[in-house]
């Protein structure tokens, strides 16, 4: 395989929330052209990302104020699965391949590459789990636990003939106060029919990599060591490149749209 090309956003500011998910969807789109690997890694300032299903909540105004109240930013993504929390704690990473390099374009190849990368770093040595935490936030088949407590959700997405491998990683802060954030969305959205088509989140559920681990462990520890097993080159410096693309300033556009739902929501509380 090709040395990977890696993206680093770093930490996003506030007024740009939406860069990653335009990114990644241009970015997926070359690494199928160029047959190409790459490496994305971004963060957000304290918000919660959901997933279309979550604008479907019975209450949804009442479940975005509720989430408002506690100084989180809201955003709706362009792709499936349900809400999860971002913030200076969690590693969202995407590793982005050319679909004709996951034997037999399987889905599950996809989903075994990222746990594998992550099992090859010295996270291996904690003995994590592969299956669905019912009770956690974003549940999938493709939850990473430890000790029963999941610390990462994966998912995929393909656009043309690139596969991109999207995980988000709790490293450290507060898991237990995420958890809160998410519970109360959806109790507020749902108000009875709480845990009803809805996953019913329990905070107690999830843990962080650095509370699991006996040894400190942080963002960049973590970048760190999956860039250790990872032949790449740090291509950072081109993103402006990428974002001044036609399909990206769409892709952008699209995303104003989708969250207009939102502003409109808050702004007629």
């Amino acid at each position: 395989m090709k040395e990977a090309l890696l993206f680093d956003q770093g930490m996003l500011p506030e007024n740009d929330l939406f860069s990653p998910f335009a990114l990644t969807d241009v970015l997926t789109a070359f690494s199928g052209e160029q047959e190409q690997p790459i490496i994305h890694f971004w963060q957000l300032p304290q918000t919660l990302i959901l997933g279309m299903k979550d604008s479907r909540v019975t209450y949804f105004d009442q479940a975005l104020k509720t989430v408002q109240k506690e100084n989180y930013h809201l955003l709706l993504r362009n792709a499936g699965g349900l809400g999860v929390i971002s913030d200076a704690g969690i590693l969202n990473v995407s590793l982005i391949l050319p679909k004709n390099t996951i034997s037999a374009l399987s889905i599950d190849d996809g989903y075994q590459a990222m746990v594998d990368w992550l099992e090859q770093t010295r996270f291996g040595q904690l003995k994590l789990t592969v299956g669905e935490i019912t009770d956690s936030y974003c549940p999938g088949k493709y939850d990473l636990s430890i000790n029963g407590k999941k610390i990462a959700g994966i998912a995929q997405r393909r656009v043309k003939d690139g596969v991109a491998i999207m995980m988000y990683l709790s490293v450290n802060g507060e898991q237990n106060l995420r958890g809160n954030i998410v519970r109360s969305y959806y109790q507020s959205g749902l108000e009875e029919q709480f845990g009803i088509d809805y996953p019913p989140v329990n905070p107690a559920s999830m843990t962080t990599l650095h509370d699991a681990a006996a040894f400190d462990v942080t963002i960049d520890s973590v970048k760190n060591e999956l860039l250790q097993t990872l032949p790449h080159q740090d291509q950072t410096s081109f993103l402006p490149n990428f974002q001044q693309l036609d399909d990206y300033q769409r892709r952008i556009q699209n995303m104003h749209q989708r969250n207009s739902i939102i502003q409109e929501a808050l702004n007629d509380l």
